[in-house]
């Protein structure tokens, strides 16, 4: 992975949450990798992987705390001591808050509120959180630019924007830096393709491999913006290291700035994996937006943002990740 960064991180401590999932893993062994004094990361498991977990149990610089962010004794000690926090722990998924939007609304508004709190009594530096696309809704146009948003279509895009609103305030009435990051259908390896809510890219291989359906909702001509998972951890270590004054209390299009439909994505799969596999189509998903693409100029001018990875060079590494696993 490239370097994001060109401050010493060997005098600086993070705090992940969800640093047991697919993004938060990423950044956590980023943030390792490149010597920070400290990376603590919070998670309760409930959709973080104990494999996670387990890959850098004995980095001496690495620390766990296996506690809820609806628990503000937990968040409280998560931040003590912490300069940088990547707020990444969520309950993900439109359909899964589509199904339950109680559980999703307690988990991604109440937590998000008690975890900036306790961010922002423990006096950290910048507050990087994870926002998401859906917050556009049904706005038309496209690319997406950040002051164009639309009627939310999914109680995750409530959520979403609800997290958006309030580190706005926070940023104005208390003064905390923070930084939100609008992820575009983030993939890459670690992404888990388990369960009733596993995202497309590892279902897609996993079908493929294992000569099991592959679902297609829709007609597979919709269209997103599919950002390697490199990308999204560029964003969050900018985010939190960024100098710009200008750049804090604003939310960014985190995304590579080019769509793809899904039909091709399913084709590009095959084609790297050199299988003959059909899918089968099926009816949209509810609350899911059609067409995505966003403009990535704000995160460029103002974090120094500029994506690393292409679609289909990310593809590849994801694709081949996968591939490994299943041998």
């Amino acid at each position: 992975m490239a370097v994001f960064h060109t401050t010493d991180l060997s005098d600086k401590s993070f705090l992940v949450t969800g640093g047991a999932g697919f993004i938060g893993s990423h950044i956590t062994e980023y943030l390792l990798r490149n010597g920070a004094r400290k990376v603590r990361v919070l998670d309760n498991l409930a959709t973080g992987l104990q494999s996670n977990v387990d890959l850098f149990a004995g980095h001496p610089n690495y620390e766990f705390i296996n506690g809820d962010i609806r628990d503000a004794a937990a968040c409280a000690a998560a931040c003590s001591g912490i300069d940088y926090v990547s707020h990444q722990a969520a309950l993900g998924s439109v359909p899964r808050s589509v199904k339950d939007p109680v559980t999703s609304n307690d988990v991604n508004v109440s937590g998000f509120v008690t975890m900036i709190t306790a961010a922002k009594d423990a006096g950290v530096k910048a507050f990087v959180y994870a926002s998401s696309s859906s917050v556009y809704g049904d706005e038309p146009n496209l690319p997406k630019r950040e002051e164009r948003t639309g009627n939310l279509l999914s109680p995750y895009a409530v959520t979403k924007m609800t997290n958006e609103l309030y580190a706005s305030v926070y940023a104005r009435l208390y003064g905390l830096n923070v930084v939100g990051l609008r992820y575009f259908n983030v993939f890459g390896p670690r992404q888990d393709p388990n369960g009733p809510y596993a995202a497309v890219i590892p279902l897609f291989v996993s079908g493929i491999l294992q000569n099991k359906p592959v679902y297609i909702n829709g007609d597979g001509n919709q269209t997103r913006d599919f950002t390697f998972v490199e990308n999204a951890v560029q964003a969050n270590v900018r985010g939190m290291l960024n100098e710009n004054a200008e750049g804090f209390g604003k939310a960014y299009n985190i995304a590579v700035g080019a769509n793809f439909s899904v039909n091709f994505l399913y084709e590009s799969i095959r084609n790297i994996l050199g299988r003959e596999h059909s899918a089968t189509y099926r009816e949209p998903r509810e609350g899911d937006i059609r067409d995505s693409l966003a403009d990535i100029s704000r995160a460029s001018t103002l974090l120094g943002y500029a994506p690393t990875k292409q679609f289909l060079d990310g593809l590849k590494i994801t694709v081949e990740y996968f591939r490994d696993k299943e041998a």
